[in-house]
């Protein structure tokens, strides 16, 4: 009965009073646009690393692998970790955590010791996603959430533009070293401004009566305790986690391979791959708004969830098609486009497939579905990292990578109308004991 009280504090009914919602999806934009300039350093730099630290593609390979590694483990226990402390604290801690790793990088010298920092980054950055989701969810009613997602999720883009732009002037200023700290210390901005600002709704005394009611419009659901272990065996949890599988690698091959891509492919090097890097991931951003607002406005106009979350997806699936011919493409500008269309459609594709947890489960397994389906992709990531790398060892060719790219969407949303042909809610949810 307690959460259904108004905060005695509530705001009043002005117009910032009724949008402070959106204000929430600032801080999380903000804070996975740093998650992804932290974890995209390496592939930006990955000319100079190698030349300073003497990698072969099958190590860098391999450092990729391990950080793909961590993330799933943390994956696994961010999800728990804030489902049981919450958005607030569990995203401070871990933001606080993969900060401090991320400096380090700076400090260490051989490849053992970057892999090693590395590893303790993906422990850390796992919570980005959890907390995130889990703050939409207290933040936002079912038909707004896969918009609000795909806004604060267009921070990877940002942080993906930001990163070639930024750090190869210090880099090259300065070296790669004081690059990996300079950026780690502006972090710390965003920890205080999350600290000060963030609170539950019905805690917040800047939402007002009116947005309060906006964001409560959902059927009230029975607060539930749901073990752990028995996420694993509804069908939902892997209508989730199973296209997490099969997409996440393709995203993390663009994050960590592309700048390598376009050296090799049209001689662009650490002074000029900047500006398509900013053109492919700016078109990401426009994708991932549209995703989420497309669903969110299907759903709007009456369609069930069920519609709009696949049709959105199936849309998205086809568009990253073209992506397999890129290889063979002369003209730079064109595989920017092409390439560009494909980061944007997955983008889209994941603004509506992170909603699904919040559609499917109670809100108090909403981490920990998170946690799970981002464990499963990170262990394709891990599989497609260790790939990639004997590949290009191999042949010296992505045609290969792309092929598995183009395809990989339209398996994942076959897999998840197959698990969940109705995306209705997971069945505990319904006959679920009372927490």
């Amino acid at each position: 009965m307690k959460d259904r009280l108004l905060p005695f504090n509530a705001a009043p009914s002005t117009g910032a009073g009724r949008r402070y919602r959106w204000t929430i999806v600032g801080l999380l934009f903000a804070a996975t646009a740093i998650n992804y300039v932290d974890r995209q350093m390496i592939g930006v730099l990955k000319p100079m690393l190698q030349a300073d630290l003497g990698w072969s593609e099958t190590q860098y390979g391999d450092i990729v692998f391990w950080f793909q590694a961590a993330y799933a483990i943390g994956f696994l226990v961010a999800g728990r970790f804030i489902d049981a402390v919450g958005a607030r604290w569990g995203y401070a801690v871990t933001f606080t955590f993969w900060t401090l790793a991320h400096m380090a990088h700076g400090l260490v010298h051989g490849v053992v010791q970057f892999a090693v920092a590395r590893f303790a980054l993906g422990l850390g950055e796992a919570g980005n996603f959890p907390s995130g989701l889990k703050a939409v969810a207290d933040w936002f009613p079912q038909r707004e959430r896969a918009l609000a997602v795909g806004v604060f999720n267009a921070g990877a883009n940002v942080g993906a533009i930001v990163t070639p732009l930024l750090v190869p002037a210090v880099a090259l200023a300065w070296g790669w070293r004081p690059a990996f700290v300079a950026t780690g210390v502006f972090s710390i901005a965003w920890l205080i401004a999350w600290l000060l600002i963030y609170r539950r709704p019905d805690q917040h005394s800047r939402v007002s009566v009116e947005e309060l009611a906006i964001i409560r419009s959902d059927p009230v659901q029975l607060a539930l305790s749901v073990s752990w272990l028995r996420l694993f065996t509804v069908r939902e949890t892997w209508a989730y986690a199973i296209p997490k599988f099969l997409t996440d690698p393709i995203w993390w091959m663009f994050l960590f391979w592309l700048p390598d891509f376009l050296g090799k492919r049209y001689g662009l090097d650490l002074r000029s791959f900047g500006p398509p890097l900013v053109a492919i991931y700016l078109m990401s951003d426009v994708g991932s708004v549209i995703g989420g607002w497309t669903s969110s406005r299907l759903i709007r106009r009456g369609w069930s969830t069920n519609a709009a979350r696949k049709t959105t997806m199936l849309v998205c699936a086809i568009a990253v098609m073209p992506i397999v011919t890129v290889q063979h493409v002369d003209r730079l500008g064109v595989a920017v486009l092409i390439i560009g269309l494909a980061t944007a459609a997955h983008q889209a594709f994941s603004a509506n497939l992170l909603t699904l947890p919040s559609d499917l489960f109670p809100h108090a397994a909403i981490g920990s579905v998170v946690g799970i389906g981002g464990t499963a992709g990170a262990i394709g990531g891990m599989l497609i990292a260790k790939f990639v790398g004997h590949v290009l060892g191999a042949t010296d060719s992505y045609a290969v990578v792309f092929a598995i790219a183009g395809s990989a969407y339209l398996l994942a949303l076959g897999a998840l109308h197959l698990i969940s042909p109705r995306l209705r809610p997971a069945a505990f949810a319904i006959e679920g004991t009372h927490a």
